[in-house]
């Protein structure tokens, strides 16, 4: 029970399990926000009171392209928010947060420690260094 218990305390679970909660959260205010806003939006637009309820019949049998055009539209917009509000700030924090780049360096032949490529004197014996060719 000891490893079991450890399992479901471990904080990887705990943290994919509160963003499986705030997804399912996040998607059903998405389906509100397209079945609210949007689709009457372009319903109106259409022509069409109630754009859910488009369909076509063909042989006796109805397809309800509306609903697929909610289900498109509710995919759009849940990638759109990821990507502007979610992936491309957490990009940029981190691009903030990365060290800036390290200048190229070679090893000193008399004390094996990392020095600038243009160092004419190791830092570290204070040896003297070949110029750079």
């Amino acid at each position: 029970m000891r490893g079991f218990k450890s399992f479901l305390l471990r904080g990887n679970l705990v943290d994919l399990a509160i963003g499986f909660v705030i997804g399912a959260a996040f998607t059903a205010l998405i389906q509100a926000l397209v079945k609210g806003l949007i689709t009457p939006l372009l319903a109106a637009l259409a022509g069409q009171p109630n754009f859910s309820a488009l369909y076509f019949t063909l042989n006796h049998s109805r397809f309800l392209y509306g609903s697929v055009v909610n289900a498109l539209l509710s995919f759009v917009l849940v990638a759109a928010v990821l990507y502007f509000l979610v992936v491309l700030p957490f990009e940029s924090l981190l691009a903030r947060l990365r060290p800036a780049s390290v200048a190229p360096t070679k090893t000193c032949p008399e004390c094996l420690s990392a020095i600038p490529l243009e160092a004419r004197r190791c830092a570290y014996c204070t040896s003297t260094q070949a110029s750079p060719a």
